[in-house]
């Protein structure tokens, strides 16, 4: 489903193996279609007319957890990324990328993963230099225990499962276990929101962030 003007396709198109199941053109209206469409991701515009990108994806990942929402801005330093991210968006992407790689981004994020454009991770780690000091990672109730630390870390970083399991010599389906292990004690939707408690609980610094 696409959100505002940038949607690439009209509803009940299909584009490699993306079908449009709907278009809004506000906020509300894209809230309004995914309750009665549940569709797997929902293409925001950061800038929607009334209910903002940002409000509409807060409500949308409160009622429709199982969508997944790639919010889509004009500018990759917009100062939205950080609040799109809190309320919830799997990906965020800029409207000049190529229509091929947004699709891939579509399926990416439909698979359960996280993308964020590379200029975006740069102005999100920005974002977080310049808030307050971090606020500790507390051992209880989260119970997250020394290796899943270390995983919460190197994922804070941007390394893959697989890029996790070669530095901790573990297998990559443990790595896997633990992510998903971190998903649920942390109450996180995805990826990206591991990136984010990485940083509030002062694991990963902007200094850190290259892998």
């Amino acid at each position: 489903m696409g959100g505002g003007s940038s949607s690439q396709a009209g509803a009940g198109e299909a584009v490699a193996g993306v079908v449009v199941a709907g278009e809004a053109g506000t906020g509300a209206q894209a809230v309004q279609l995914t309750r009665r469409l549940r569709p797997d991701v929902v293409v925001m515009d950061i800038r929607m007319p009334g209910m903002d990108g940002i409000e509409a994806t807060r409500a949308i990942t409160a009622e429709s957890p199982d969508t997944r929402v790639i919010m889509l801005t004009t500018f990759d330093d917009d100062a939205n990324v950080h609040a799109a991210l809190r309320a919830g968006a799997s990906g965020f992407l800029v409207k000049d990328m190529a229509l091929e790689d947004i699709l891939t981004a579509v399926h990416v994020v439909a698979a359960g993963d996280a993308l964020i454009a590379p200029s975006v991770t740069r102005r999100l780690i920005a974002e977080f230099a310049a808030r307050p000091e971090p606020r500790p990672l507390p051992r209880e109730p989260l119970g997250v225990t020394a290796r899943e630390r270390e995983v919460l870390t190197l994922a804070g970083r941007g390394l893959s499962n697989a890029e996790i399991a070669a530095r901790l010599h573990i297998s990559p389906g443990t790595a896997k276990a633990h992510i998903a292990s971190l998903l649920t004690k942390l109450g996180a939707r995805d990826r990206v929101q591991l990136v984010i408690a990485a940083y509030d609980a002062g694991l990963v610094s902007p200094q850190h962030h290259d892998r």
